[in-house]
């Protein structure tokens, strides 16, 4: 995952990031018109939502065009992609690039990179509907765009 992403519990983060995805869910869904009317709205000042406008995600609602990465480690067995790729399928995502390493010790390195903008469930249900199969060993959220 690059170094300029942290995956961090929204406890230990100011107010006013939660705001500033208030006020762009406002203007997405037409509740707001002008983004002085978002920020208004969710409380926070015009200032603080451009300048963290691009910066700040929510990882349980959906926005169009966003991109999630996963890396899993799978056991050595036959069907052990596939389930991943059905689990994936079952959740509308869409499979935008996959990288299998050689099995090595009795497990395989997968990379992910999904379009989410269409999933039918939150990243965290998806993570954990992936570690249900049996065959993942681990699985991780590299980055989410």
């Amino acid at each position: 995952m690059s170094k300029d992403y942290l995956i961090v519990s929204k406890k230990i983060l100011p107010d006013y990031l939660d705001k500033v995805i208030e006020a762009r869910n406002l203007l997405e869904n037409h509740e707001a018109e002008t983004i002085t009317e978002a920020a208004q709205k969710a409380g926070i000042s015009r200032n603080t939502f451009y300048k963290y406008k691009d910066s700040v995600y929510d990882t349980e609602t959906g926005i169009s065009s966003r991109y999630a990465v996963f890396s899993l480690i799978l056991k050595d067995e036959k069907k052990a992609l596939s389930s991943v790729l059905n689990c994936f399928s079952s959740h509308a995502t869409s499979i935008v690039t996959i990288s299998q390493s050689i099995p090595i010790g009795g497990k395989a390195n997968v990379l992910v990179s999904l379009d989410i903008s269409a999933m039918t469930c939150t990243v965290d249900e998806l993570t954990a509907a992936l570690k249900k199969i049996p065959s993942v060993r681990k699985v991780h959220l590299d980055a989410m765009e």
